[in-house]
């Protein structure tokens, strides 16, 4: 009986050791389930807000580029009208001067009424400036109807999406968007000859517009940056392109700013990651480009910098290439080569 009992005893024992081992396996498996779960939830959730924010991104920049056209559409008219008449109106008052002169040929002795008129107008002076201001006129409006060009260029909204383009007139037309932050800038091309690539336009322009704004950035950090005892090489912003042999294009930017500081060299393409101050930037212009390039136009964008050197990024496009839809739940980041 004592033996029984010891045995009994012993093989409850045994049958509780199994189930506590068992629910030690279960409650160990289920925390496993749980924190997979949890890991899927918040990918989920990040991929959700990445998903928002390049959503309120690509309609500020569908917003942006329809104000941007509609305004160029309306200037676009009453420019040209202005221009094309120019000549004509400079025309007719040099016909009148002409007529003037020869009034003045045939009568030579006005009146004192018109002697007066004459001394107060100061003819001769006026008739040359009138013709000068001509001139002012003609090269104004041509500037104005040149910065309508490069607006409808930039935004070319009222185009296909899909289309043949030449890439240098999106840079040169991103260029003349930003002509009044260039002003103490040199900007060097090196341009090759390059083959027109198809491509969403409006949105390689996009990318063009956050390297160069970002370029321009730096370039105007490094003044706060650098030592007042040292002097400071004169801001250069480089931009060069050439075709790849493997039917691709390359789009070099680079300028002599202070470069990018390794322990952040990897995030520069993370969606809301930011070096400016609250307000100023939300973090996505250089994750959407990232997007632009890899995911819809199946090409690459790699930054290389030195820090204290200056930065470079490159684009790679390739010539034939139907932009294809965003995937905006995921955003792989870029290789960065110090």
């Amino acid at each position: 009986m004592a033996r029984l009992r010891y045995h009994s005893k012993a093989y409850y024992s045994l049958l509780k050791q199994d189930e506590a081992t068992q629910t030690l396996a279960y409650n160990k498996a289920l925390e496993q389930r749980v924190e997979e779960r949890t890991a899927e939830l918040k990918e989920a959730l990040e991929r959700l807000k990445n998903a928002q924010s390049k959503l309120i991104h690509t309609e500020k920049m569908h917003s942006m580029g329809k104000l941007v056209a509609g305004i160029a559409h309306e200037v676009n008219n009453p420019i040209n009208f202005i221009y094309g008449n120019l000549n004509y109106a400079k025309g007719y008052v040099q016909d009148l001067l002409s007529l003037v002169q020869a009034y003045q040929a045939q009568y030579p002795t006005p009146t004192p009424e018109i002697s007066e008129q004459l001394e107060h107008l100061d003819l001769e002076f006026s008739s040359a400036d009138l013709l000068k201001s001509f001139v002012s006129l003609r090269s104004g409006a041509k500037r104005i109807r040149n910065l309508v060009l490069n607006l409808r260029n930039f935004s070319r909204f009222d185009e296909s999406e899909v289309k043949t383009v030449n890439l240098h007139e999106g840079i040169e037309s991103t260029l003349a968007m930003l002509a009044a932050e260039l002003t103490d800038i040199t900007v060097t091309k090196d341009y090759d000859t390059l083959p027109k690539i198809e491509c969403c336009p409006s949105q390689i322009n996009q990318v063009l517009m956050h390297l160069f704004r970002n370029a321009i950035e730096a370039l105007k950090r490094r003044k706060s940056l650098g030592d007042s005892s040292t002097e400071i090489p004169a801001a250069q912003l480089s931009i060069s392109t050439k075709v790849k042999s493997d039917n691709r294009i390359e789009v070099w930017i680079s300028d002599n700013g202070p470069g990018i500081r390794p322990e952040i060299q990897e995030q520069i393409f993370d969606p809301f990651f930011t070096t400016k101050d609250v307000g100023d930037g939300a973090g996505l212009g250089l994750s959407s480009s990232y997007q632009i390039v890899t995911a819809q136009h199946g090409g690459q964008i790699n930054a290389y910098s030195v820090p204290g050197q200056g930065a470079k990024f490159c684009i790679e496009l390739p010539v034939s290439s139907a932009c294809r839809e965003s995937p905006m739940l995921s955003v792989m980041p870029a290789q960065i080569v110090a």
